[in-house]
């Protein structure tokens, strides 16, 4: 497999979110991962202290440029996670639209980050532009309960979720995951509630949907980058089980299942009995997962509906 990756996400210098949380992993399965860091910080920002720089668009448009004079510019995918600047989600769009030209084929794999429990967390003025402009040139969105609201303008329910999910396939990606939500679940209310919708076109013409639900248990502690993980192994497992979506968000789910258990066991050893771990101690286990990212073990199953 020679499969090569464009990310357009955020780089820390210490732990694991945006570029550095999904480029190991991507690399683990077997795909080149060209990455292009939309910030560059010291750490994530749920530090004490962070310090670090922000990539502009002319900057952006100044590196796709010289991708683009030496002509390797040709990529399957694009995966692209938090920005926090309208002129430069603009120009991510319009490198999109370039290469999607170049080639037809190319999977856009957007998470929307907006926000999340009820609050954005980025400009007011960006949430137009990924209604109207990035999730209508996106293949696989990766939103949470509160960004598919802010995306569809209207609360999700059990009772229509899946014409929820219509909606935003009819804005234009064909498979949809909603990462988290607070809907109920069978099992409790200690368990989060993730969906997921494909549609795709059989060998003899019929368009065909395959809908899932997975019950995820909580956590008691706050993981960082466990988004960008999520969108980039989903693009991984649809990548290596195109036709079959439960499969893939099973596979998925699982390694940050397998991540997240190693790393809270390892958070709770180092901060001690009795003592709430540090953003340090909860950096994201990556590189002790890379037997689990390459072949996880599925502890969470998919529900086909």
């Amino acid at each position: 497999m020679d499969c090569r990756v464009l990310s357009v996400q955020s780089h820390v210098v210490r732990g694991y979110v945006g570029n550095k949380s999904a480029s190991f992993p991507l690399q683990v399965l077997g795909f080149e991962v060209d990455t292009i860091n939309s910030v560059q910080f010291s750490n994530h920002t749920g530090y004490e202290h962070w310090k670090g720089q922000v990539l502009t668009a002319d900057e952006l448009q100044v590196l796709y440029e010289g991708i683009k004079l030496n002509n390797v510019n040709q990529y399957d995918y694009v995966l692209t996670g938090y920005t926090r600047d309208d002129s430069f989600l603009d120009m991510v769009v319009d490198i999109v639209q370039e290469l999607k030209r170049a080639n037809p084929n190319l999977v856009y794999v957007c998470d929307p980050v907006l926000g999340d429990n009820g609050a954005m967390y980025v400009p007011e003025n960006l949430l137009p532009i990924y209604r109207d402009k990035v999730v209508p040139a996106a293949d696989i969105i990766t939103p949470n309960q509160f960004e598919a609201e802010l995306l569809l303008e209207q609360k999700l329910k059990l009772s229509v979720v899946f014409q929820v999910m219509n909606l935003l396939h009819s804005m234009g990606p064909d498979t949809v995951v909603i990462t988290s939500s607070e809907l109920p679940s069978p099992l409790g209310d200690q368990y989060l509630v993730a969906l997921g919708s494909q549609k795709r076109v059989t060998a003899d013409g019929t368009m065909v949907t395959q809908q899932i639900r997975m019950d995820i248990p909580r956590v008691d502690a706050v993981f960082v980058g466990t988004g960008d993980l999520f969108a980039a192994m989903l693009l991984a497992w649809t990548h290596l089980h195109p036709n079959d979506l439960k499969m893939a968000c099973e596979k998925t789910v699982s390694v940050i299942y397998h991540v997240i258990k190693r790393t809270i066991t390892y958070a709770k050893e180092v901060a001690g009995p009795n003592r709430r771990p540090s953003p340090a101690q909860l950096e994201l286990r990556m590189v002790q997962s890379k037997a689990d990212i390459e072949d996880p073990a599925i502890v969470l199953n998919a529900l086909v509906l």
